[in-house]
């Protein structure tokens, strides 16, 4: 058995701390030792995205970065995009445009679009579709996606936080 580390990070806002073995990607730290189980492993190379998270605000494939790697870095997950029981104006417009299907694929979408909307707030067509290229769906087509991006970006003030409007919808209910 090889000799655990010790990393200590931010995820979600919430400083947290973990046991774990050198050659461990954060996307099996993430889901299988923190139970944070939204992003998703689709590939395991990197290539379909559905595991993205923002590390340090940069959107990267969970299953390519070593767990080890986190030691004091700020990792966003799709968990962390609603806040109280409000969803992120992007977790929204995926429900409200019908944006997802099998729902493999959303959590690196939604990750992915946050980041994009973070450094650029009011993005053209063209941006939105270059920066989810790395993001696979097997399901739908990407126009619902891109669509709901956009509608993202209007409920969005310059600054990422939701308009009053926006924010003051509540989270759908699970049946």
């Amino acid at each position: 058995m090889s000799k655990r580390i010790h990393v200590s990070t931010t995820i979600n806002g919430a400083p947290t701390e973990f046991l774990c073995e050198a050659r461990q990607s954060l996307l099996e730290v993430l889901r299988d030792t923190l139970r944070l189980t939204g992003s998703k492993e689709g590939c395991g190379n990197g290539n379909c995205g559905a595991c993205t998270v923002l590390l340090d605000g940069v959107p990267v494939d969970s299953c390519l970065v070593l767990a080890v790697e986190a030691e004091g870095a700020d990792i966003t997950t799709v968990e962390g995009l609603a806040h109280d029981t409000r969803l992120h104006p992007l977790q929204q417009c995926f429900l409200e445009g019908a944006a997802l299907q099998c729902g493999i694929c959303t959590p690196g979408f939604l990750v992915t679009a946050k980041a994009l909307l973070d450094r650029n707030p009011k993005p053209t067509e063209h941006k939105i579709r270059f920066q989810l290229s790395g993001n696979l769906c097997r399901c739908t087509g990407y126009d619902k996606i891109v669509r709901a991006v956009q509608e993202a970006a209007k409920a969005l003030d310059g600054n990422g936080r939701a308009e009053k409007k926006a924010a003051a919808k509540p989270r759908a209910a699970a049946h």
